[in-house]
């Protein structure tokens, strides 16, 4: 079936949304456990908890919301307003509840519920954003630029969350208080209610054959429940996609942590302050920017897995750098620590790029295994794991420094604790690293493998049961962890989305 052209529009509105995406979650791991621990009285623990309980919470509502979004096209709203799309819209008018998080003086309860509420709209508005480069598009060179452009306006947003609050401060008149924070709150939600009308007017969704949709005999509690569970499971049967979330995880963690403890290094390490750090956070999103550019070629060009080990040395050569800096240098070395963020935002900004890069990809694995779209059961395991992982990062970061001895709202801390945020900085980030690189050197996708992957798709629509040729089984093997007459749905990955149906007739239906 023929697909709309893609116009330059259609690429920066798709790109635009990562202002909410990638925005807010820079602006939340860079600065909410400093802003809960220095302006609202919270204990490092406590900060840390408001992620983890957020976290449980979405551990339901992230994978609810793909599998609601994959069975929607068979509801009367869907099939009027899109199954993806009509979250959008639904989610702008509850976008300024990003700005309730960031007032000063309330208490644990506020902080809890606040944080909580943001991260729910922000989950309706991401899952679903999240499989429209799949479903506007099945050409991966267009794939490749659908990803390039959301995570190039991601490191734009990014700068702002780095360098806003040094802006507001120079604003206010130059003293550091949680009016920065609250100001740059609203800032954001005005812009994120903007950019998300703008990719919900400028991007569309595939007309899904009926063989291809999420099927159930109405939508019962435990037989949502039972699809939850399977699409959480089935997901992770898909080879490519576990090589795909060792690799997103490793470049993301990293990230986490070393965002959740640049600014404490900063100020209380190298004896900086949080205009500094504010500052330098814009450096090394203004260096991502750079890197992300340099990436779209380079993955086109060497493969993703590739591309993604050179981005891994480069921020551990970063991140060495930094502690160098703390350990040879008795005073504040503003150049060494401008040198040191801007390498680690070459290595960040390629990081960022390749795992959203080849995430556009999955679903279509996940179609030669299963004979179905599934698109949003995806994007909400993957939102899941993502914010799953932050949470302990995070939760983990704000534990360590209290039992490091670090003492919230003190303006200097002791030997402990600055060895504490130190030794942060240059273990978590590293570990996970090494991780996500020892997990690359398995991952197979490429341009090549995924066209291959493609024909093969075609192959299997016209009733065939046979490979083309014995390469391409192999390819296709690889790519899906399953053998080949094991493919197109003769299998029981997603059984229970069709409420009993076997795999047989799943196969069938998959050849109308």
């Amino acid at each position: 079936m023929a697909r709309r052209e893609l116009k330059p529009v259609n690429y920066v509105a798709y790109g635009l949304n990562d202002i909410l995406g990638a925005g807010s979650m820079a602006v939340i791991s860079g600065w909410i456990l400093f802003f809960y621990t220095t302006f609202c009285g919270l204990s490092a623990v406590q900060a840390a908890s408001i992620f983890a309980i957020a976290r449980i919470l979405d551990a339901v509502a992230s994978p609810l919301i793909g599998h609601i979004s994959d069975g929607l096209g068979n509801t009367r709203l869907g099939r009027r307003f899109g199954r993806r799309r009509v979250f959008l819209i639904f989610s702008i008018p509850l976008l300024p509840s990003f700005a309730l998080m960031w007032v000063s003086g309330q208490h644990y309860l506020y902080y809890l519920v606040t944080y909580v509420f943001f991260e729910l709209v922000y989950a309706a508005v991401i899952i679903p954003y999240e499989t429209l480069a799949a479903e506007m598009t099945d050409d991966y060179k267009k794939k490749a630029k659908l990803a390039g452009a959301r995570i190039l306006t991601g490191q734009v947003s990014a700068i702002l969350a780095g360098i806003l609050p040094s802006w507001i401060v120079s604003a206010v008149g130059g003293k550091e208080s949680a009016s920065t924070f609250l100001i740059m709150g609203v800032i954001f939600s005005v812009l994120f209610m903007v950019v998300v009308f703008t990719v919900w007017l400028f991007t569309w969704e595939r007309e899904v054959g009926e063989q291809e949709l999420t099927k159930g005999k109405g939508w019962t509690v435990s037989g949502t429940l039972k699809a939850l569970y399977t699409n959480l499971t089935s997901t992770m049967k898909i080879r490519a996609f576990r090589l795909h979330l060792g690799m997103y995880l490793g470049g993301y963690i990293s990230q986490d942590v070393f965002n959740a403890v640049f600014t404490y290094f900063v100020v209380f390490a190298i004896g900086g302050s949080v205009v500094i750090a504010s500052e330098m956070m814009a450096v090394t999103y203004v260096a991502q920017l750079f890197a992300v550019a340099v990436a779209i070629p380079m993955v086109m060009k060497f493969g993703p897995a590739p591309s993604y080990r050179v981005a891994i040395l480069l921020y551990i050569i970063a991140i060495v750098s930094l502690v160098a800096m703390y350990i040879t240098t008795d005073n504040f070395n503003f150049m060494w620590l401008m040198l040191g963020v801007i390498v680690a935002g070459l290595g960040r900004g390629a990081l960022n790029y390749i795992p959203w890069n080849t995430y556009n990809y999955m679903a279509d694995v996940d179609q030669i295994v299963t004979a179905r779209r599934r698109e949003g059961s995806f994007a909400g395991v993957m939102t899941f794991i993502r914010k799953a992982t932050q949470a302990v990062a995070v939760m983990s970061v704000g534990i360590i420094l209290e039992g490091g001895g670090f003492i919230s709202g003190a303006e200097t801390q002791s030997s402990q604790a600055i060895s504490t945020i130190v030794l942060m900085l240059a273990i978590g980030p590293v570990v996970v690293l090494i991780f996500g690189f020892w997990v690359s050197t398995k991952f197979k996708l490429s341009k090549e493998t995924h066209e291959v992957l493609m024909n093969e798709i075609e192959h299997l629509k016209c009733g065939a049961t046979t490979p083309t040729s014995e390469e391409n089984k192999a390819i296709v093997e690889d790519l899906s962890g399953f053998a080949y007459r094991d493919l197109w749905g003769n299998n029981t990955v997603g059984i229970a989305q069709d409420n009993g149906s076997s795999a047989g007739s799943r196969h069938e239906n998959a050849n109308v």
